[in-house]
This record gives structure tokens, C-alpha cells and sequence, in this order.
């Protein structure tokens, strides 16, 4: 299966760098094909401009860097997404990647002439698995906070895109939890992904 994560962290020392390696590792032991989007390395400007805007109307992305991310997500089989979560939303990276890569003519186009329901381009996606860390309590993050993750990614975005199968595994209070459990998250992200068919 060729999996393609779509990665966003700049600290190599961070815990979702950790969650990389973990995954990668699970990855291997299962034999995918894996393609890393490392988002803080790629050299990607977040940022949607006017000419970027105007394409969007032509379905036809001028970004090089959004031309060279379709062309490596066409063929992915499942997609992982990997953050922090920061003041409640994703950082500014990753939210430029939904802004610009998931774009008509590249992620998905429209179904009907008022341009209302959407077909996925990437249709050979089976799943969708976006990890995030956080420290807040996941009781505020749902209650008090809205869980923007929630609503604008998974039932947001994918949904309306059609794709079925999504999970959020959520890593809650990172900083606080022993390293114990810091190593058994890790523990199970791995063994999760190494039995992903």
C-alpha cells in the first residue's frame, strides 16, 4: 500500500517527531510504500495569494509546491496527518496545506454544475489518520473549546470530500503524562500501523 504522511513540526526534538518515527516504524514492519510531506522542510509557502485565488476559479494551481504535492498524493492509498495543536487550531503550515493542496483539479472536483457536492481525485484513498498532540485536557478541548479539529477536518473537510474511513487518535496533556505513557503511545501507534491493510 503507499501511504503518504502529510508531517508538521519545525522541533526535531518534539513528541510528534517521536510519533513519526513510530509510525514509520509500524510502516515498515507491515511493508508500505511510504512518501513523508515533512511540511517544515519542503520549502511550502502557506500562504494563499491573489493569483493563487484566481486559479482556484480555473482549477488550476500555479503553486509548483502544490502541483508536486498532488502528483505525490494521486496515487496514495491511506493518509496520515501528523501535528500539535496550538491554541486549539493546527499550525499555520498544515492549515496552508488544506487551503492550497486540497484544491479543485487537484484533490477533488465537483460533481454537479453548481459546483455543490465534491468527487475525491485521490480516489484510490482507503483511510484517512490524522494524530495530534496537545496539552489541554480533552474534556475542555470538546466542551469548552469547540473541537475545531473535530469539525473542521474530520466531519469538515474529508467528509465532504467522501471519504469514509477517518480516525483521529488525539494524544492529550503531553507535558504533563509520565514518559511511561509518553513510550506506550508510542508503543501503540507503531503496533497500530504495522497491521494497517
Amino acid at each position: 500500500m503507499k501511504v503518504v504522511i502529510i508531517f508538521n513540526h519545525p522541533y526535531e526534538g518534539s513528541y510528534c517527531n517521536a510519533i513519526l518515527k513510530s509510525t514509520l516504524l509500524g510502516l515498515q514492519i507491515a511493508n508500505h510504500q511510504v512518501d513523508v510531506i515533512h511540511l517544515d522542510k519542503e520549502n511550502f509557502n502557506p500562504v494563499m495569494r491573489s493569483e493563487d485565488l484566481r486559479a482556484f476559479i480555473n482549477k488550476n494551481p500555479i503553486d509548483e509546491k502544490v502541483i508536486e504535492f498532488g502528483d505525490r498524493l494521486k496515487d496514495a492509498e491511506h493518509l496520515i496527518f501528523i501535528f500539535p495543536i496550538w491554541w486549539e487550531l493546527m499550525p499555520a503550515l498544515m492549515k496552508g496545506f488544506i487551503d492550497k493542496v486540497i484544491f479543485p483539479g487537484v484533490a477533488y472536483d465537483y460533481v454537479n454544475a453548481s459546483n455543490t457536492k465534491m468527487k475525491p481525485l485521490w480516489d484510490k484513498v482507503k483511510g484517512i489518520t490524522v494524530i495530534t498532540t496537545m496539552n489541554t485536557p480533552s474534556i475542555l478541548y470538546n466542551w469548552i473549546f469547540g473541537n475545531a479539529i473535530q469539525k473542521a477536518l474530520l466531519r469538515g473537510t474529508f467528509w465532504k470530500l467522501g471519504y469514509k474511513n477517518r480516525k483521529w487518535i488525539s494524544l492529550n496533556r503531553v507535558k504533563m503524562v509520565s514518559p511511561e505513557k509518553r513510550k506506550k503511545w508510542l508503543t501503540n501507534i507503531e503496533s497500530n500501523f504495522s497491521k494497517l491493510k
